[in-house]
């Protein structure tokens, strides 16, 4: 009997949710997702101190900033995902510019420019956006220009509509966050069908292939393989390296939960402006928490990460 990962492969996508490079090359998904909280942890890790001597190298040649060394060793990072995985790898943008619209804009240009000097197309690369307002205002634009985009920080399905407007490649819901708020809210116990994160999940499939949406739908933020079973069959999965490892030693069968003809029953057709958008993402205390939560922590670690990047270039000086 195959592994349940070798059955997932057959019905889903799967995408490492990691910058550990040796556990993408271990499992063989065929995208990787990053974020500035993994890139923080990654780059402290003695195997990929080359890069971060690179970056800083560099930093120290051109005299550029923290914030300019710590960009380029990002994109570094996702260019070395680039040579392990077939697909795409997304990489994020400052989450301190997530209510502007220019901003986002600007620095998801700078990232494909970034890495179209390392000789790597836009068709390789996701520009991470949040999903707010303004993120999905800015992907609008992208999208035109050819700028595929990922709608992360997504926990209502106010904010996948809005990404389907824009046009957005793709976004993803994040399960385990919304597990997460339910269990601190006295919630539970949840498993399969009924945990919070899966039925999000599960309703924005079925509201998307309902009506003929293209944006892709991949379930994030996964707290236990039970989650990741209960959503078989989804467009695609980002999941971590411990719970890959899981599914990899687990030979028992995997029933398909999700499937483009059959999605089940979806809501109305929402018909959606930034009045509405707000008004709906305010009713929903949820995904208004769990937005706010990982923009402040998205920042936080792009900080801590320049702050680190600041520490290696004065040793250098």
């Amino acid at each position: 009997m195959p592994s349940k990962l070798d059955q997932l492969r057959t019905m889903t996508t799967i995408v490492a949710d990691t910058g550990d490079m040796e556990s993408i090359r271990s499992y063989q998904p065929t995208d990787s997702t990053t974020n500035p909280t993994l890139i923080y942890k990654a780059a402290q890790l003695p195997a990929y101190s080359y890069l971060f001597d690179e970056a800083v190298g560099w930093g120290r040649k051109t005299g550029a900033s923290p914030a300019a060394v710590t960009e380029r060793l990002i994109v570094d990072f996702g260019a070395e995902l680039t040579r392990i995985v077939p697909g795409r790898v997304s990489t994020e943008v400052d989450a301190t510019l997530s209510f502007d619209v220019a901003a986002t804009i600007a620095k998801a240009r700078e990232i494909i420019a970034a890495y179209s000097e390392r000789d790597i197309g836009r068709e390789r690369i996701l520009i991470k956006i949040a999903s707010t307002w303004e993120g999905a205002q800015a992907a609008a634009t992208l999208q035109r220009e050819g700028i595929d985009c990922n709608m992360t920080l997504l926990f209502s399905l106010a904010q996948a509509v809005a990404a389907a407007d824009a046009g957005a490649f793709l976004i993803s819901p994040f399960v385990g966050r919304i597990f997460d708020w339910h269990v601190k809210a006295g919630g539970g116990p949840y498993a399969g069908d009924s945990d919070p994160g899966v039925a999000s999940v599960k309703a924005i499939y079925a509201y998307y292939k309902a009506y003929g949406i293209k944006t892709v739908v991949m379930g994030a933020s996964f707290r236990n393989t039970g989650e990741i079973e209960a959503l078989a069959g989804c467009d695609r999965l980002t999941i971590a390296p411990d719970l890959l490892h899981k599914l990899a030693g687990d030979t028992g069968t995997l029933a398909r939960r999700l499937s483009p003809q059959a999605p089940g029953p979806a809501s109305a057709r929402i018909a959606l402006d930034e009045k509405t958008f707000r008004w709906l993402l305010n009713e929903d205390a949820m995904a208004t928490e769990k937005l706010a939560e990982g923009i402040r922590t998205f920042a936080r670690d792009l900080a801590s990460l320049r702050e680190l990047v600041s520490r290696r270039l004065a040793l250098a000086a």
